[in-house]
């Protein structure tokens, strides 16, 4: 509870970003507003969306993203780098946990300062449904709780990547564009083709960001949306163990580059 009351106090000191920031997101979602509105046309819907549900996708998506978006890997990896970590291993604290309270720490910032003041001038600019089902909210909670796990896990493990490639600014890159991509940020996992939504099934992405915005548009049946909160849960134990396997090996190789 202090790491997350440390890191939102420190987020809270330098807000001038984020709120550039709903800016910048506000213009995101418009832009892909008019790119959906040019590709329905006149459709009624595409894979079961209507264009109004596909602009609620969109701006949940991005809104979402606000919260369970990090740069653990990236700071784990400077840490590294400059071999502030042998510090951190010495203190009497958990190095994981305390990146993770963090990381939630920035998340509910995000979300106060961002994310819901984002949504409330989306909503008057674009045509965006809200639902007032509690039963709905709910579940999409829960579900932006799991995805933040999820993509906090992934950060953890590329970040754990830097004690055995010292330098993996590429592949922090490479991660960052697959999540964006496999997520169903940018497209839905619907709108893929059939084999490669097959494939999907069997990785961790959708439960980042498809599966929240899924349910909050509805996309889902109830029973549908409990599915694929258990899948959420499955990948956060899943992705546990090679994160703590690989923890184990990292801390008996460190090699300090600098500091």
């Amino acid at each position: 509870m202090e790491m997350i009351r440390i890191r939102f106090l420190m987020m809270l000191a330098y807000r001038t970003n984020y709120y550039t920031g709903i800016l910048i997101y506000s213009i995101n979602i418009g832009a892909y507003y008019f790119l959906w509105k040019a590709i329905y046309g006149a459709k009624a819907d595409i894979q079961g969306l209507s264009i109004a549900q596909m602009t609620t996708y969109v701006a949940i998506s991005w809104m979402a993203r606000a919260f369970y978006f990090n740069n653990l890997d990236r700071e784990m990896a400077m840490e590294i780098k400059e071999g502030k970590v042998a510090v951190e291993l010495i203190r009497p604290y958990n190095y994981m946990g305390m990146k993770t309270m963090q990381a939630l720490g920035e998340g509910i910032f995000r979300l106060f300062f961002f994310s819901l003041p984002g949504l409330i001038i989306v909503y008057f600019v674009f045509p965006i449904q809200f639902t007032w089902d509690l039963g709905v909210w709910g579940l999409f909670a829960i579900s932006i709780l799991l995805s933040f796990f999820i993509n906090t896990e992934l950060n953890l493990l590329t970040g754990i990547t830097t004690f055995f490639l010292y330098n993996n600014t590429g592949l922090i890159r490479a991660k960052r564009v697959v999540i964006d991509l496999f997520s169903g940020l940018i497209l839905p996992m619907s709108f893929f083709p059939g084999w490669a939504q097959e494939i999907m099934k069997y990785l961790p992405f959708q439960g980042i960001s498809y599966i929240p915005s899924m349910i909050y548009t509805e996309g889902f049946t109830h029973q549908q949306a409990i599915a694929a909160l258990g899948q959420q849960f499955l990948w956060v134990l899943i992705l546990y163990v090679p994160i703590q396997w690989l923890w184990v090996i990292a801390k008996k190789q460190l090699v300090i580059q600098g500091g």
